[in-house]
């Protein structure tokens, strides 16, 4: 794969220019390395060549073929979006995002690679960006190649990419305010290998929410997550005495009609990593959601 850009500033070194650009020390030494090229004007070039303004400079990236290890799953993917860089995907629930102890296969994943396969991509390494609980549905991102995967985990680092889920509560609803924040540390529940909760000597966690509609019993809310730590959204509502519908694990209603927590990613906010476009995908609610 090859990335392109020209020199607009003078007596910057090539390693300077591309540390620049986002090529991380891991990155230029899969270049170096791994059959990659460095060219300036079409010639090859070691890292302490001084550029010109004006200068072409371009990457060339080895193909990073596939993880060996990964099993291919022949299942559908609903795809949102996608381009040679960026797979965007509405995950269903019942399916976990990525290999696990407990669900070692048929993870969406599984499912990305098959596609991969199928299409005959050079890259088939699957870079999870974004991920979701098993039983969450809703837009999952994914990058095609680990130059990617990296500029989307700096946009993630830096709270530049966005998600926003949607979730049905129950419990004490009329505490709700129109919009709020939760902020409340999380760490694990000892007498459980997954489950977590609100303790001084968690991690910081930082919800914010909007409610949307509102009845006697049930609640619908809009969340922008500022942190990501594990089952955030089900603790921290279960924390202020609305857990989500149907999360059994968390103390939810489970006689609303819904079987699995009613959350659900709709929509992601990011900057196209190469192009530097705004991009906004949006995911509306799933039938099981609906009919809540």
């Amino acid at each position: 794969m090859r990335f392109t850009w020209y020199v607009s500033e003078p007596n910057l070194t090539l390693k300077t220019f591309i540390k620049q650009c986002g090529v991380s020390k891991k990155l230029l030494a899969k270049i170096k390395f791994q059959g990659g090229q460095l060219l300036v004007n079409q010639v090859e070039q070691t890292v302490r060549y001084v550029l010109d303004v004006g200068d072409e400079v371009m990457i060339v990236i080895p193909d990073e073929g596939e993880h060996e290890t990964l099993v291919p799953t022949e299942e559908p993917i609903d795809i949102v979006f996608e381009d040679e860089h960026l797979l965007v995907v509405n995950k269903p629930s019942d399916v976990a995002s990525i290999p696990s102890q407990y669900h070692p296969e048929n993870t969406m994943a599984n499912r990305v690679k098959f596609y991969y396969n199928q299409k005959g991509y050079v890259n088939r390494v699957v870079h999870v960006v974004t991920r979701l609980d098993r039983d969450t549905s809703g837009l999952m991102l994914f990058a095609k190649h680990g130059f990617a995967h990296a500029m989307l985990d700096k946009q993630l680092r830096s709270r530049e990419l966005k998600k926003f889920y949607t979730a049905l509560v129950g419990g004490n609803v009329a505490s709700l305010e129109e919009t709020s924040e939760i902020e409340l540390p999380i760490g694990r529940d000892y007498e459980s290998l997954i489950k977590r909760q609100v303790t001084p000597e968690g991690q910081y966690a930082l919800t914010e929410y909007t409610l949307k509609e509102r009845d006697e019993q049930t609640a619908t809310v809009l969340i922008q997550l500022h942190t990501g730590r594990t089952h955030q959204i089900r603790v921290h509502f279960e924390a202020i005495g609305c857990p989500l519908l149907g999360d059994s694990m968390y103390g939810g209603d489970m006689d609303k009609g819904i079987e699995r927590q009613a959350l659900h990613c709709t929509q992601l906010d990011l900057r196209h990593p190469f192009t530097n476009e705004k991009l906004t995908f949006y995911q509306p609610l799933p039938q099981d959601m609906i009919v809540c």
